[in-house]
């Protein structure tokens, strides 16, 4: 059985307590609530923000390098699950724009190190607080048996997705 949350459309999963031979059942529940969920606070976001939003791919690497300043192309691209090719031509726009900066290894000149402007920095944090603003808001929505559900279900969630990275098994 289905339902129509709001405007996200995602199949009906029970409970915690999914018998093992519903697992495909939580499995295409999670395909379409996930991308569903990750589409609804995009646009609250974007129509929030009063700066443009960058393309998903610059957004990404944006979010790593805050997370991981002075990281190199090669270890924001295994992160980001990207070609490092594809990483380096993000850091060239990111770069033009004034949201990136690119700093030489001391040890090794071939090597750089990424970190992200003031400017940047900035825009990423208020961009992280008005997705919490957005999210806090939409819990309270919610009945406190959902709200605990969800919170239970966030280290599932962070093991799962370590789980569907390349090389995990």
């Amino acid at each position: 059985m289905t339902y129509l949350s709001g405007h996200i459309y995602c199949p009906r999963v029970t409970d915690a307590s999914t018998p093992r031979r519903d697992i495909d059942h939580v499995a295409s529940g999670l395909a379409a609530c996930l991308p569903a969920l990750h589409r609804a606070l995009d646009r609250q976001v974007t129509a929030r923000y009063p700066h443009p939003k960058p393309p998903e791919g610059q957004l990404a690497l944006l979010r790593f390098v805050a997370q991981h300043e002075g990281t190199t192309v090669r270890e924001a691209a295994e992160a980001l699950l990207m070609k490092p090719n594809n990483v380096s031509a993000l850091v060239s726009q990111l770069t033009e724009q004034g949201d990136l900066e690119r700093r030489r290894d001391s040890a090794d000149k071939r090597v750089a190190h990424l970190h992200l402007t003031a400017t940047a920095r900035e825009r990423v944090s208020e961009v992280r607080e008005l997705e919490t603003v957005l999210i806090r808001h939409a819990l309270t929505s919610l009945t406190e048996g959902q709200q605990g559900a969800l919170g239970s279900a966030l280290d599932a969630l962070d093991a799962l997705t370590r789980h569907l990275r390349p090389g995990a098994r």
